[in-house]
């Protein structure tokens, strides 16, 4: 498999790095958690501008049918440049479980808008907390959904949950349903959103309904490993942008006369960052080449795993490494390494912790042996 970058696609990069240098600055990130806004209104905008919203949805729908490789690189770019804006939840997540469903008339609806407005969609993966009963007018929906990204953000609420019988049903709504409750949630990354819904008894039509049953149990497996591969990219953003400063610091910083980047001591930190860094992008890159020719589920799931697991060791170790190398400094809120450890902390339990990830993985070898 050739991971080198086409031209088209090394063209992608240096846009999405040099419009988010100028559009999402660490002043401005800081800024923003400082102001509590949900999320940067006129980045999210641009973007929308752009046509990153659509990256990987149909011409037809207004997109710009990309491959996913091309979705992952926006992803690193993000991740590296900390942007204040639901594109995880509302484009890897959302759009993609929306694209499986395309065929659905509120699916394709949904699509259009997030493909050429700046609608925000948010996304649960988990149902069990959730029942939905059926009635006269469809379904009633009662039960909690934790931790939603950007929920509290969105104009649409993509939501499972369990029938009496077991079944998984997955529904669209909107944030106006009656006695559907959002509620923000406090966290550690402050350049992210999280918020809890909570729906009691809430009327649902047939016509809301994108899946159910095992079609909608293989959408949510499938979103879940498109969702673990975009992540990663992002987390190999957060190890690089750390790498990067790093380097800068200890290029800058004095002592006994030269720079600290001279001692061997701090050469070979700098080199295991660089060893983790590249091994998470060709994990990265091997798992969204893989997802673009739509392979079965358990081959996508190994190969989403990998990347998983490679890229939040690495975005945890560069964060770490690049506070330590900052010294005393580093632990300041004045400067910058506590925002890119934050974020790799909170990323490393969205989607499932690593040792879920292993067990997943070691369950399909056992199967196999």
């Amino acid at each position: 498999m050739d991971l080198r970058l086409t031209h088209e696609q090394q063209q992608i990069v240096e846009s999405a790095e040099a419009f988010l240098g100028k559009a999402s600055t660490m002043a401005k990130v800081r800024l923003h958690t400082q102001s509590m806004a949900p999320m940067d209104d006129n980045l999210w905008s641009a973007m929308a501008d752009l046509g990153w919203c659509g990256v990987h949805l149909p011409e037809a729908l207004g997109g710009l049918e990309l491959d996913w490789m091309s979705l992952c690189l926006l992803q690193e770019q993000m991740g590296r440049h900390l942007a204040c804006v639901p594109f995880f939840d509302s484009v890897v997540l959302s759009a993609s479980a929306l694209k499986i469903r395309a065929i659905h008339p509120l699916a394709k609806h949904w699509l259009e808008k997030i493909a050429q407005t700046s609608c925000v969609a948010a996304m649960s993966l988990n149902g069990e907390h959730a029942q939905a009963t059926p009635n006269d007018k469809g379904w009633q929906l009662t039960g909690t959904w934790r931790e939603v990204g950007s929920a509290h953000m969105a104009q649409l609420l993509l939501l499972p949950a369990q029938t009496p019988t077991g079944e998984t049903v997955l529904f669209a709504l909107t944030p106006q349903c009656e006695h559907l409750n959002i509620k923000p949630q406090t966290t550690l990354d402050r350049t992210r959103c999280m918020a809890q819904v909570h729906a009691l008894g809430v009327d649902v039509s047939v016509d809301q309904c994108l899946a159910q049953g095992q079609d909608a149990d293989a959408l949510l497996a499938e979103v879940k490993y498109l969702g673990a591969i975009g992540l990663a990219a992002e987390q190999v953003g957060v190890a690089q942008r750390c790498l990067d400063m790093a380097l800068a610091y200890v290029l800058e910083r004095q002592q006994f006369g030269r720079p600290i980047a001279s001692f061997q001591a701090i050469k070979h930190r700098c080199a295991q960052m660089l060893v983790e860094v590249e091994s998470a992008r060709s994990a990265v890159y091997g798992a969204a080449c893989m997802a673009d020719t739509q392979p079965d589920l358990q081959i996508l799931m190994v190969n989403a795993a990998q990347a998983r697991i490679t890229a939040t060791q690495a975005s945890q170790f560069c964060a770490r490494e690049n506070l330590q190398l900052h010294g005393g400094v580093g632990f300041t809120w004045e400067y910058d390494p506590h925002f890119f450890l934050r974020r790799a902390q909170a990323s490393s339990q969205r989607l499932g912790a690593v040792a879920e990830w292993l067990e997943d993985v070691a369950a399909v070898y056992d199967e196999h042996s």
